[in-house]
């Protein structure tokens, strides 16, 4: 799945240049915050970083991924187990995701918006935040775990 990782990352790569190192640190830190289950600060990240994301069909994506991330946090903040209900990328938004299934053909759909909102979010702060590189490259294994669990979904054997 390193792979797979890295053919996503050259992917999305040219399509998020309009991403500011500072957006992308803030990515960042919302990615990170929630990871490590400071979800009041991922809240707090997630609400911050959108104002400062550009408009166009990409950064759709983008915010969806953060509203995902957000909406999944505020629910884990007051101990819900299931957040973001009722927030899923779009179909053109899907176009933008690592893991390209169908919501339908997930065994938990709510769990896949947000494996690929955690996934894009991280990539783009990897690749728009030169400072955060450490820190985020100590989750690879995360996130190579998490498209590990799609594995079959995507037709690798």
């Amino acid at each position: 799945m390193e792979k797979f990782l890295d053919a996503y990352i050259k992917r999305i790569q040219p399509l998020f240049t309009r991403i500011s190192e500072r957006t992308g640190h803030g990515l960042a830190s919302a990615f990170l915050a929630f990871k490590f289950g400071l979800y009041a600060n991922a809240i707090r990240e997630c609400s911050d970083v959108s104002k400062k994301i550009p408009d166009g069909e990409p950064e759709k994506a983008l915010l969806k991924a953060i509203a995902i991330v957000k909406a999944n946090a505020e629910s884990l903040e007051i101990s819900q187990v299931s957040g973001g209900k009722g927030t899923a990328f779009s179909e053109s938004e899907r176009a933008f995701v690592a893991i390209q299934i169908l919501p339908e053909k997930a065994e938990d759909p709510d769990t896949l918006e947000l494996d690929n909102a955690l996934i894009l979010i991280y990539v783009v702060a990897l690749l728009q935040s030169p400072d955060d590189e450490d820190p985020l490259e100590e989750h690879r294994k995360f996130i190579i775990r998490t498209l590990t669990n799609y594995k079959n979904a995507l037709g690798f054997d």
